[in-house]
């Protein structure tokens, strides 16, 4: 199972995003079930929501929550990656902990993840 990060899903959702278009067809490739995180879904929703969009299309996709596990996990991703001198934002420890813990590859254009990936976070390329 792959989780779509936000920055994914946006450019997916962009019809005139030719790197969207691109994210899309890698996806398909791949003939593997994807979803989102709860997380992600505010994320996404948030934007849809403020700028008046339709938001039926992103509101199909699979979420995973947050669980207690997830939260124990994402505190010790944070730290970890503060010890290691790369701080990155607690909600992508938070969506980081979901993908861990449910087995998924994780679909970012974010570089910042790499610091998890000795942690068990598998990225989706």
């Amino acid at each position: 199972m792959i989780l779509l990060d936000t920055d994914v899903i946006i450019e997916v959702l962009d019809k005139y995003s030719h790197k969207g278009q691109a994210l899309m067809l890698k996806l398909i490739e791949s003939g593997e079930e994807y979803c989102t995180s709860s997380v992600n879904m505010h994320e996404v929703l948030y934007g849809i929501n403020k700028y008046s969009k339709d938001s039926r299309l992103v509101l199909q996709l699979l979420v995973l929550g947050y669980s207690k596990s997830d939260s124990e996990l994402s505190a010790v991703l944070e730290l970890s990656a503060e010890r290691k001198g790369k701080s990155v934002p607690r909600l992508d420890a938070i969506v980081a902990s979901i993908a861990i813990n449910n087995g998924c590859s994780l679909y970012t254009l974010d570089e910042h993840f790499e610091v998890f990936t000795d942690m068990g976070l598998k990225l989706f390329r």
